[in-house]
């Protein structure tokens, strides 16, 4: 398995690994917007034959009013390759980018509060909390956990930044 950076060449595999998956689907152009503005942020797992079985499509919140954070859009990992650590992986190097080439404060993401599996993973192994719910969050009215981990080494960072700055 090579899990390495999303590239403008993934984009159509990226694509591919939602649609057989998820129920909400993004245009070509969202995640090109992803890959260029934060680069370092999405990535891809790639089979033995070079064929994307996962990925995942991370930004930074352009939200001038909060601390600086990440948010991971979308993460996806095929059927025959769940289970493997797959996502653990894609999720752990994002947040690593997040924290270190941004200095992100936390990270966030929304889940279905049906998806089981995805809060164990999020909740269970890589320790993020449920920050609150947000009722008929999805198209088709089911609600979503909005999950949050912080990253402790970046707290304040900013504001001691602001203040030298003065």
């Amino acid at each position: 398995m090579d899990i390495r950076l999303a590239q403008p060449d993934d984009l159509l595999g990226m694509q591919a690994c939602n649609l057989q998956n998820l129920p909400e689907n993004y245009q070509m152009r969202y995640y090109l917007y992803h890959i260029l503005s934060w680069p370092q942020l999405s990535y891809v797992a790639r089979d033995h034959k070079g064929r994307i079985v996962g990925y995942i499509l991370a930004k930074m919140d352009e939200d001038q009013e909060q601390p600086p954070h990440g948010h991971v859009t979308s993460i996806s990992v095929l059927r025959g390759y769940r289970r493997l650590g797959v996502a653990k992986r894609l999720m752990v190097l994002s947040q690593q980018a997040m924290s270190e080439v941004y200095r992100a404060e936390y990270v966030s993401l929304h889940v279905r509060k049906s998806n089981r599996a995805a809060i164990g993973l999020y909740r269970d192994t890589l320790g993020f909390s449920v920050h609150q719910i947000e009722k008929g969050y999805y198209a088709d009215g089911e609600d979503a956990f909005a999950m949050r981990l912080d990253f402790p080494e970046n707290k304040g960072v900013h504001e001691k930044k602001g203040e030298k700055e003065r």
